[in-house]
This record gives C-alpha cells, structure tokens and sequence, in this order.
C-alpha cells in the first residue's frame, strides 16, 4: 500500500514533532563551511575550532552545525518537541514500530544543548535526533555580520531540507507515522535530461514543508537544505554574491507549491542551499493536492550544476 494519500496523513498528529531545530553536516573542509555560511548566508558563528563549527540564525545558541569528515553529506537533523512529555511519546511510538530508540546521555545533551534527547535511524541510516528544552539566548542578540535582518525561524523553525531517497514508501512510514509529520502536497517534477521524479512536502507546524523527500538515486543523501529571510532584499544582496562567483545552481525564482520566492546556490560540499522569502504557511483546513511544476517561473538550471 502506498501513502500518498490522506489515509496516512492525519494519524498522531497530537504527538508529531513541531518544528525542524537543527542540522548537522559532515565536511571535508570546515573553514571553507565557516567563510561562506557567515559571508555568504549571513549567518553568525557561535563556536567553532579547526575541526568543527556551529552558526546561529536567531536566539538559538546554534542553528547549523559542521564537523570534519568524508562524505560532505548530511549527519543528522533534530527535531524539536515542546516537553519531556511528548519526548516520550514520539519515542514509545517509534519503538512499536520496530525502530531502535537510543536515549541519549547527559554528555551529548549537554553538547547540544538540550534539556532532554533520544536519536534513531531513518530507513536511509540517516541519523534523526528528536529533543526538548534548547537553549536561548536572549542577552546575547543574534548579529549578522552581512547584515541580514533577521532569518524566519520561530515556531516554524530552522527552515527545511530536502533528502533524495531510494524507497518512499518507507521514507514516508518513518517521517509520517513515526515522527506525525503532514503531506502537504506533491510534485512531478521534470529534471534535465526527462528525468522524473515525486516530490513529497511534508509539514509540521505553519511552515508549507519541514522535510521534503523525492526517489531519485543520488550520491549524497541531502539534495538541499533551505533558509527563509524576512526581508526580501536580503535573497538579492546574497544572490549577486553566489552570481559573482558563479555558484548559482538555480536562478531566482517562485515555487508553484509554497510560493517562496528563491535561487539556489552551491555550498562547499556540492549539495545546495535554497535562500528565499516570502513563502506561504500552511493554514487550518488544508487540502492536499498534487503539481506539474516545481516553480511558476524562474529556477532555472545554470551550468554544470
């Protein structure tokens, strides 16, 4: 049985996770990673070593995390819950479907900065971090040093990411039924070269996608991950910069499905970035519904990209 459908849509929603808090990457050059997420997206580092560095968006005490390694992928994502309580329940539910739950210790929680964490495997192996209590930090403002305004984060949190998959079937039990993440709707999606591929968005607060997953075979896992601006000049200021070294990978554009207004850009470890504004939220009542296009105009292909 297939879950595009509404049938698998609705299920736990009192117990999904609320909003995507942060991210994790393994790269193969860490100062490269910290001269273009503060140059280029804007974002403030908060620490950082020659091995390792994280970046704040807003008052969060860090939002992106690198780490050196290999594979210039994705190594985890944390999705944030309100309380220990619904900590607990999201866990109970992915343990009755046979998926091995770790209760994370007092080291790495402390490392996260997190009142309370348990990690699992998405059917990928991707590492999913689930977790409550993280820390703020009001007394010390968020300062971008290219002079973004300020990043859309909140309740809708960090922003989103999109994963390429070999089995949507089980990509979407684990994300819907395990964590209560929402189809928000789908897209065929025509590629270079005729390729077609299902796009999934999936949401779980007012944001149209957290997560985002299609079936195409690639070799990374992350296809891209998206920030949001809350002033729009700031995705054009960042744009001249990703076309004066001519990094775009996407030209400026509007999605046919969240409305956001965006280009995308290439990240040192060769999968994207989407910087954008404007995006439409997901609203009581929503219907799901399917696309033949990805944008209304604009995202075009640029080069070798």
């Amino acid at each position: 049985m297939t879950i595009d459908g509404e049938s698998r849509v609705r299920k736990g929603w009192k117990m999904s996770v609320q909003r995507l808090g942060y991210m994790g990457f393994e790269v193969s050059d860490v100062q490269a990673w910290r001269s273009f997420t503060t140059e280029k997206l804007g974002a403030m580092e908060a620490a950082g070593d020659d091995n390792s560095a994280r970046f704040r968006t807003d008052s969060r005490s860090w939002r992106l995390s690198v780490e050196k390694g290999a594979s210039d992928d994705i190594s985890f994502a944390g999705f944030e819950v309100d309380n220990a309580e619904a900590l607990h329940a999201i866990g109970e539910r992915l343990e009755s479907q046979g998926i091995k739950v770790t209760a994370e210790g007092s080291e790495l929680a402390a490392d996260r900065g997190v009142l309370g964490l348990i990690s699992c495997s998405d059917p990928m192996g991707t590492r999913v971090e689930i977790y409550y209590g993280a820390t703020e930090l009001f007394e010390e403002p968020f300062v971008s040093p290219t002079g973004v305004g300020s990043f859309l984060t909140g309740d809708q949190g960090l922003g989103h990411y999109v994963m390429a998959v070999p089995d949507i079937d089980a990509a979407m039990e684990f994300y819907v039924e395990g964590l209560g993440l929402h189809l928000s709707d789908i897209i065929d999606w025509t590629l270079p070269g005729d390729v077609t591929a299902k796009l999934h968005f999936l949401h779980c607060n007012g944001r149209h996608h957290s997560l985002a997953i299609v079936g195409l075979p690639q070799t990374k896992k992350l296809h891209h991950f998206m920030l949001e601006l809350e002033r729009m000049d700031d995705v054009g200021f960042a744009y001249d910069k990703f076309d004066a070294d001519q990094s775009v990978v996407m030209t400026l554009g509007r999605h046919t499905n969240d409305h956001m207004l965006s280009f995308y850009g290439a990240t040192p470890s060769g999968f994207a970035v989407e910087y954008g504004w404007g995006a439409r939220q997901v609203e009581p009542g929503w219907s799901v519904v399917r696309y033949d296009k990805i944008s209304m105009w604009g995202h075009k292909f640029v080069g070798s990209h």
